[in-house]
């Protein structure tokens, strides 16, 4: 018989499982080197911000490390004031929503029908595509496949070649194959074609994998500037990543250079490099906070069968 006492006794809990002191080195270990590469990631950028507000004088002696010396933003006033720049940059933001927006929508039809397991010849499509990832044309036969169907000086130059990351492809694929083959049977019961599956059953489902597409996608062709440079002949045409490019390896050094002669030529001289490389990447670095969790959440679903 159970007993006042007893019920009022406190109970003793079972003491719970303590790590061992190998588990515990390895969090010691995996927190250092996790450090560490956190400070290797951000050093290079912060330093770039830091040499971007940074006189001449300071950068060339080596001074500049993480804080500016000599602060002055006149570098990025001669930048801001350079028409062929900001064209250049309304070319790169229409150039990443147009090639983003045919990869999506490329990417997903592909990996929906790569997604149904009763699809005669889906194994040897996959295989198509991920031979691709291994083996292509070469640049030369690339090069003369967009000029013999017209695409040069055209946002079809960049969109098309790289329309589908087969990466991008196979991780979208195993997350249709995730998604309960049950709700696609009703809506199929109920009327729906295979486009009206997609649309109204499928997408809905699928915001965390498109969020993560389009920022996988976007950040590509952003940072892209090989496809620009070979197809694009007209300087009016090129994205602000081939602006940068140019700048860095010196062509467009003394054109630049004379149109700001009369001020400050050489304190600007030495920071206009950092100042475009910072409004360039700006962008991305101020969305990619907003979609962080669509993007962790995609990839982890997206990596739920192989």
């Amino acid at each position: 018989m159970v007993t006042l006492d007893a019920l009022r006794r406190p109970t003793r809990r079972k003491p719970g499982i303590r790590p061992t002191r190998g588990y515990r080195a390895f969090q010691v270990v995996n927190a250092i080197v996790l450090t560490g590469v956190v400070v290797v990631t951000l050093y290079p950028f912060i330093n770039i911000v830091a040499r971007s507000m940074s006189d001449q004088a300071s950068i060339i002696s080596g001074e500049v490390n993480l804080l500016p010396k000599g602060f002055n933003v006149t570098s990025y006033e001669h930048v801001m004031s350079d028409s062929m720049f900001w064209r250049n940059y309304r070319n790169t933001v229409y150039y990443t929503f147009v090639a983003t927006s045919v990869a999506l929508i490329l990417t997903t039809t592909y990996a929906y029908v790569l997604s149904k397991k009763h699809l005669k010849g889906r194994t040897f499509l996959v295989a198509v595509a991920v031979f691709t990832m291994f083996f292509n044309g070469g640049l030369i036969p690339n090069y003369v496949l967009v000029t013999s169907l017209g695409l040069k000086n055209s946002v079809w130059a960049i969109a098309l070649p790289n329309a589908i990351s087969v990466f991008n492809l196979l991780v979208m694929k195993a997350f249709f194959e995730s998604l309960p083959t049950d709700l696609e049977e009703a809506a199929a019961v109920d009327g729906l074609s295979t486009y009206g599956i997609l649309l109204r059953i499928v997408l809905p489902l699928s915001k965390a994998i498109v969020a993560t597409m389009v920022l996988f996608y976007a950040v590509s062709f952003w940072n892209s500037w090989f496809s620009a440079f070979l197809y694009m002949d007209r300087q009016e045409l090129f994205p602000v990543t081939v602006y940068l490019r140019n700048l860095i390896a010196g062509s467009t050094g003394a054109e630049f250079a004379g149109a700001i002669a009369e001020t400050d030529e050489a304190q600007v001289d030495a920071t206009i490099k950092s100042v475009t490389i910072v409004l360039t990447t700006l962008p991305i670095l101020t969305v990619y906070p907003f979609i962080q969790r669509y993007f962790v959440s995609g990839i982890m679903l997206g990596a739920v069968k192989g």
